[in-house]
């Protein structure tokens, strides 16, 4: 009570020392620019406008929801981006080319659907779509949308879907704009007819870049410079930073390894154990006498589930324990602990039955609401279903040939329905388990009701094949895993290594002290995956933050173990060559510009003197079929000779990978065409065609401005 006494005593002076605290926090923020300027409100602009953060948000847990799991965090991240900044490069197009999107345009392409004019819920009485049923559904989404997280869901997912079908309106309305000045002419039908048709007859001398030794040639950095400068496109790289790290993967020691297995042997006999409830010793029944598997693997922690199916011994999954050995043994007797797959494991029989290896069967379905693949016009119950099948169960019994006729009219599967029911013959894990072990267990001619996921089955025993051995396994796992033990040990190294570096030593040879490799990795400001390490975002945020500086050092936690990474070197954005190819393109320049100062004679003899080789003679070549006798497939040479006339010496034909020189002794032109519009239509699809194109290149052109790093 005293201490409360002496706040309340100074709470003025407590309150003037909170605001003062305030104040200077604002003033910092102000001076160094984080409290306004540092993060933007905006996850982003094209063209001006702006993305929200609300808008973005709403993306990504859209395409969460779609991907089911599948996508990683970053890949939803990007797609939603990718996504927006599509909607808006078409947005800023469509406001240029004054075409606007309305409301009814979005309402027409929804009734128009093939699946909304299918969909049995949006059908009238004569079986005719009824638009006034479709309001009714989006009114009643609207409505649930209040009610609870999944109508919620429901209705942010029509909305999503009304702005697709948006989106893809603008988008198609504005390619077929661009498509439609995509033409051709006649003219270029014609030229593109000769062009592919058209084949001569030549003699030519062919001196490939090969031919000449690099040693001929120098490079320069400063053309190479010039070269990066002048194609300043192509090598344009973002900001990026380079990192080495090292791994440490938590692995099970072999320590781990004989606990797991002692573990399973303890279990394999009854035991009498303390227990400190009844506070007395109890027996706890062991794996082999075990009666009840299910409950024995939840109690004792099996890490697969049992299975309660059962094997021929054709159908047996290999494994550590041999098929002829387990078919051959006690129900009750155990196998193991052996190890098989990452994980320890003990094996018994538990049971053997006589059962085929195929069935004949029919059956009708009857669903209830909620069933899976159940249609949308599906409203009874689970006991009005049920109700249904025992009526129709009863009448099948009283007269078993009704049950074709009655599958036909009445059963939801459809498939089998139209052939009365009728599924043909199956295997064994063809079918659900529910449905399998009724008509495996069960006699030829037997039927009864089981249900399912489904329904409600109403099942016929048609026919069954090879009764044979069957036996049901009992599989119990653990899976090898390193213990908490190790696991502290391994994090225990993981920091000290981290220590180490932090007090300057090298990554190399101290990583070459403790016999692990270095790895390196060039990282730009959105990757999200590290090679070994899978996805790390974490690693990637770290490197890009303003106060992270080279030689900076620090352990993550990975999903495996452990990942020690040093910042070794930031890279600006601007031209660079890494990776790329520009020596071996300005090589190729310079080693054609060599070939045609050599080759100075005035006819093909000459030439192949001077370049040390010989004049080759082909046939028939074309654009089309660009075989060179001695030289094989040369289609960019080839492109060029068709249009050389005859007679004449062309010297400096410069392809991918070599100089031609050719002589054209007889050429062959097409049969003119009455019409050439089938060619000029030609290049017209191949024009419309580029959808993709189209929006790359109002992409490229288009300003676009990125603050997801900031965020995410």
């Amino acid at each position: 009570m005293a201490v409360l006494s002496k706040i309340r005593e100074r709470s003025l002076f407590l309150i003037i020392i909170i605001a003062l605290a305030l104040f200077s926090f604002v003033l910092s923020g102000l001076f160094d620019g984080n409290l306004f300027n540092k993060i933007p409100s905006e996850i982003g602009e094209v063209n001006g406008e702006p993305i929200s953060r609300e808008d973005f948000s709403q993306q990504i847990e859209f395409f969460r929801s779609t991907s089911n799991g599948r996508a990683s965090n970053s890949q939803n991240i990007n797609n939603a981006w990718d996504n927006l900044v599509r909607e808006k490069v078409y947005e800023t197009q469509l406001k240029k080319s004054g075409v606007v999107v309305g409301e009814r345009d979005i309402w027409d392409a929804l009734v128009n659907q093939i699946k909304t004019q299918g969909s049995p819920q949006f059908l009238n009485e004569a079986g005719l779509f009824d638009e006034e049923k479709l309001k009714e559904y989006i009114a009643t989404i609207q409505e649930n949308s209040s009610e609870d997280a999944q109508g919620k869901a429901a209705w942010l997912n029509w909305l999503n879907y009304e702005k697709r079908l948006k989106n893809n309106i603008e988008q198609t309305t504005y390619n077929s704009l661009i498509r439609a000045g995509l033409n051709s002419t006649l003219a270029e039908g014609e030229s593109n007819y000769y062009f592919q048709n058209t084949n001569v007859d030549l003699q030519y001398v062919y001196v490939p870049f090969s031919t000449i030794s690099d040693s001929l040639v120098t490079i320069t950095d400063d053309e190479i410079k010039s070269y990066v400068k002048k194609h300043s496109k192509d090598y344009t790289v973002e900001e990026s930073r380079d990192i080495q790290y090292v791994v440490f993967d938590i692995k099970p020691s072999l320590d781990d390894e004989v606990e797991i297995k002692n573990e399973l042997d303890l279990i394999i006999n009854d035991r009498d154990e303390f227990s400190n409830a009844a506070k007395t010793t109890i027996k706890i029944i062991g794996f082999k006498n075990s009666q009840n598997m299910i409950e024995f693997y939840s109690e004792n922690g099996s890490d697969t589930p049992f299975d309660s199916g059962f094997y021929t011994k054709n159908s047996f999954p290999k494994g550590a324990i041999a098929t002829d050995t387990l078919f051959n043994a006690d129900i009750n007797e155990v196998f193991g602990p052996f190890k098989e797959n990452g994980f320890y494991k003990l094996s018994k029989i538990t049971e053997v039955k006589q059962l085929p290896d195929s069935v004949k069967a029919s059956h009708i379905l009857i669903p209830f609401l909620g069933t899976a693949s159940s249609d949308p016009s599906v409203d009874q119950s689970e006991e009005d279903a049920k109700k249904v099948a025992d009526s129709i169960l009863s009448v099948i019994k009283a007269d078993k040939s009704k049950f074709s006729e009655i599958a036909i009219e009445l059963s939801s599967d459809k498939v089998s329905g139209a052939k009365g029911g009728d599924l043909d013959w199956f295997t064994y894990n063809r079918m659900i388990p529910e449905f399998r072990d009724y008509v495996f267990e069960n006699k030829v001619n037997d039927i009864d009701i089981i249900k399912s996921q489904f329904g409600f089955h109403i099942i016929r025993i048609d026919g069954q094949k090879n009764i044979q051995k069957n036996i049901q396994v009992a599989i119990f796992s653990r899976k090898i895993e390193a213990s908490e033990k190790t696991e502290n040990a391994l994090f225990e190294k993981a920091e000290t290594f981290s220590s180490d570096l932090s007090s300057g030593k090298d990554i190399t040879e101290l990583s070459k002290e403790n016999n692990l490799a270095v790895k390196n990795a060039t990282l730009e400001i959105f990757d999200d995956n590290i090679s070994q390490l899978g996805s790390q975002r974490q690693i990637v945020r770290w490197v890009f933050e303003d106060n992270a500086e080279i030689n900076d050092i620090k352990r993550f936690d990975t999903d495996k173990g452990y990942a020690v990474v040093l910042l070794s070197k930031k890279n600006k954005a601007g031209l660079s060559i890494k990776g790329k190819n520009v020596r071996s393109i300005i090589l190729k320049q310079k080693k054609a510009a060599f070939i045609k100062e050599r080759s100075t004679g005035e006819t093909l003899e000459e030439i192949a003197g001077q370049n040390n080789t010989t004049v080759n003679s082909s046939l028939a070549i074309s654009y089309s079929s660009p075989v060179f006798a001695g030289q094989g497939r040369l289609t960019d040479i080839a492109g060029v000779v068709t249009y050389i006339d005859e007679d004449s010496l062309t010297k400096n034909i410069v392809g991918k990978n070599g100089v031609a020189f050719a002589n054209i002794s007889k050429k062959y032109l097409p049969t003119e065409l009455d019409n050439y519009n089938s060619n000029k239509k030609s290049i017209q699809r191949e024009l419309q065609g580029r959808n993709f194109q189209i929006f790359e290149a109002i992409k490229d052109n288009s300003e676009i401005i990125d603050h997801r790093a900031m965020f995410y």
